[in-house]
């Protein structure tokens, strides 16, 4: 009878040892999945300046620790309702647009990154829309004279290889986007990814062959996305905030 309560003892101890181990385990995983997330989402942004880099480098050339710093260092964050004016009290890496998305368009509120470098300014707008199958994103930066696209970076969540996957595999669709203009006239117009070519050198881009949906997508996606920032925007060149 001894040895039975002996075992049983044992057995028990031993499992809640197993139990801990692997709390701690999955624990473990769970932080390091965030972080490898926020380190992702990091290269995202900064993959959008990417040709401001320092000393020239590019985002796939940095280490996850040279990422995190130069986010750190060089990238202001703020928060801004549907109004244009900054919330206070939060970072924009707070904000997960997936989950703003889902609210009334009142409610939602946006990411924006201002990243300086050699006393340049630039502004960084995060878009999201849908594609052919799921969900597209992408960030812009626009140069202080909040007209000029300085750099583009694209994503999604399951388009076509081969096709409408090119916005993120192919990196010459994002390059178009580089010098292109979202003001004509003073008029928003936003930028446009054109079926058989861009024919306007300031507002369009060349589209994928055979991805007419998910180009279609981007368009609407920058079209919505962009007039979002447009408040805090025309707000800041009020109070002659920008530098040129």
């Amino acid at each position: 009878m001894q040895s039975t309560n002996y075992i049983i003892g044992f057995i028990i101890a031993l499992t809640a040892i197993v139990a801990v181990a692997l709390t701690g385990l999955r624990e473990a995983t769970k932080t390091k999945a965030a972080l490898n997330e926020e380190i992702f989402d990091k290269r995202a942004v900064l993959s959008a300046v990417e040709d401001y880099l320092p000393e020239g480098k590019q985002v796939g050339d940095l280490s996850d620790q040279e990422v995190v710093e130069t986010f750190n260092q060089q990238v202001e964050q703020k928060v801004l309702n549907m109004e244009g004016k900054v919330v206070p009290g939060m970072d924009a890496e707070d904000i997960v647009m997936a989950k703003e998305r889902k609210l009334p368009e009142p409610q939602r509120k946006l990411p924006l990154y201002i990243y300086n470098q050699d006393g340049n300014k630039f502004y960084i707008i995060a878009v999201r829309g849908n594609g052919l199958w799921d969900e597209i994103w992408g960030f812009i930066a626009l140069e202080s004279d909040l007209n000029t696209i300085a750099g583009a970076s694209f994503d999604h969540q399951g388009e076509t290889p081969g096709l409408g996957a090119e916005i993120k595999d192919n990196p010459g669709f994002a390059e178009q986007f580089q010098g292109k203009k979202i003001f004509e006239n003073g008029n928003y117009v936003s930028v446009k990814v054109m079926k058989g070519g861009a024919k306007d050198e300031e507002h369009q881009v060349d589209g994928i062959s055979g991805a007419t949906v998910t180009c279609d997508g981007v368009t609407e996606m920058l079209q919505r996305g962009i007039e979002y920032y447009l408040p805090y925007f025309n707000t800041i060149r009020q109070q002659g905030m920008l530098v040129q």
